[in-house]
């Protein structure tokens, strides 16, 4: 396989404990890159910095297996914004009214009028990764609302079967893969840079029991966010991002 996404092989599932740790599973058991699975219900779902995420067929759970290395797309730090074109553009593909109404919160998630849609998390297994992305499609499932406000697709129309939606994703994760192996990184930044919130947004970084308020900068050469502070310009690699009102709820709260 040259590239990471030449053949899917998409299987749903009724149940799965995690559609993520069972592709990190058939990985180290030597499965090949371009699967990709579906799972209706999961019993031990998790979100980013360990968060748990369940759902009751009214949300997208689903998990894809690439050979990052056998693409020539070996830097990790490109992925969340392949990840991120790929999920925005196959929600809105899958509703179109949902469009512009949707926007990529740095660096994967999905918001829809400015409330949490869907995420994404990417692990690493060797060469292999898994992409697990998760998002209400019906109705915000009460296991997805850890403090926030959450919204869900049907809010904009109708929305197709979680397997169409999931089609729709691959097909554009191999558009976006390309776009990255083709016209470079500085492209798909820029790319991305359209879908996200616009510079100047509010945003707080938490770093768990800290909090550094800004405005979005835009992005350094590498993908990290840049913030403009107080104290001057800052170069955020990791921490949970909010929008200013998510982190005033969240601050409040400790």
């Amino acid at each position: 396989m040259s590239e990471p996404t030449a053949a899917w092989r998409l299987e749903c599932y009724e149940e799965l404990t995690s559609t993520s740790d069972v592709c990190l599973e058939r990985a180290r058991t030597g499965e090949a890159p371009g699967l990709a699975l579906l799972a209706l219900r999961q019993t031990k779902g998790r979100g980013s910095r360990g968060r748990n995420w369940a759902n009751a067929g009214q949300s997208l759970a689903f998990s894809v297996l690439l050979d990052a290395g056998q693409a020539g797309l070996d830097a990790l730090g490109g992925w969340p914004f392949v990840a991120s074109l790929a999920f925005f553009e196959g929600l809105a593909t899958s509703v179109p009214a949902a469009r512009d109404r949707l926007m990529i919160k740095w660096p994967n998630d999905i918001l829809l009028d400015g409330q949490k849609l869907g995420g994404i998390l990417i692990e690493r297994e060797g060469p292999m990764l898994v992409i697990g992305m998760g998002a209400n499609l019906v109705q915000p499932p009460e296991e997805a609302q850890i403090g926030r406000r959450a919204a869900s697709l049907g809010q904009c129309g109708p929305v197709p079967p979680p397997a169409d939606v999931a089609r729709a994703i691959l097909a554009q994760l191999a558009h976006w893969c390309a776009v990255w192996k083709q016209d470079g990184f500085a492209v798909l930044c820029a790319e991305w840079r359209k879908r996200a919130h616009p510079v100047g947004t509010p945003l707080v970084v938490s770093g768990g029991t800290t909090y550094e308020k800004g405005q979005f900068a835009g992005l350094a050469a590498d993908g990290r966010l840049l913030l403009e502070t107080e104290q001057g310009m800052k170069t955020i690699a990791t921490g949970d991002i909010l929008l200013a009102e998510q982190g005033a709820d969240v601050a409040s709260r400790h």
